[in-house]
């Protein structure tokens, strides 16, 4: 069984159904964004009542919240900055149609930022998804030729450490910084992380470096290990 499907497993235990933690990788992703059922059930390839169901026990729960839509759009329909009655009666009639293109939906459904676990929750999901990704070894590898790869920091709970994300190797310098800006879009937070050459390396662990020592010694997950550091 390849990891990223173990961890799949292991969320879905703690969170209730794999269906629960593909929705709530939905909404922790997009904390902004707004979804229907019906947009949530066929994005993520879902039954409909599964998807139902999983929504109204994260409502119960706190971490959702739902947004009446026909309020909504009388809102947008409605906004106080226009003033020309010919505009709001186009925004009303816009805001039907976009009504009943959604499937005739009363309601969607958007992540509730201010429920007491949100930040934990978040944090949990989103590093599990970085840490088991099955493709995010791959990314990395096609950015140059990883011979190390340790997560710390951010990764393993660790506020303390220097970095969160330690690469050794060769590496195309454009496109390791385009992996690590979608990374931290993802994360929603900065990502910091050094590189080395393998002869920098050796060269540091060599002369006891602190700077490399604090990275091996501190709580990590290594991801790639090439250079026997275990």
């Amino acid at each position: 069984m390849c990891i990223c499907h173990y961890n799949t497993i292991m969320l879905g235990k703690l969170f209730g159904s794999n269906a629960r933690v593909k929705i709530l990788k939905l909404f922790l992703i997009h904390p902004d964004k707004k979804f229907y059922i019906r947009e949530i059930s066929r994005d993520l390839k879902l039954q409909l009542n599964s998807t139902r169901r999983e929504l109204e026990n994260l409502e119960k729960f706190g971490l959702l919240m739902t947004i009446d839509a026909e309020d909504e759009n009388k809102e947008k329909a409605l906004d106080p900055i226009v003033s020309d009655e010919l505009t709001k009666k186009k925004k009303t009639k816009r805001a039907k149609i976009e009504a009943r293109a959604s499937g005739q939906e009363k309601k969607y459904y958007q992540v509730n930022p201010g429920f007491i676990l949100f930040e934990e929750i978040k944090s949990l999901i989103l590093k599990a998804q970085i840490l088991y990704e099955e493709d995010f070894i791959e990314k990395v590898q096609k950015t140059g030729k990883p011979k190390v790869m340790i997560l710390s920091g951010f990764f393993v709970n660790d506020a303390e450490a220097s970095v969160d994300l330690f690469l050794v190797g060769r590496f195309n310098k454009e496109k390791l910084i385009r992996l690590i800006n979608d990374l931290e879009e993802e994360m929603g937070r900065e990502i910091n992380y050094t590189v080395m050459e393998v002869k920098e390396f050796k060269y540091r662990k060599d002369i006891t470096d602190v700077f490399l020592y604090d990275i091996l010694e501190r709580r990590k997950i290594i991801v790639i290990n090439e250079l026997g550091l275990i």
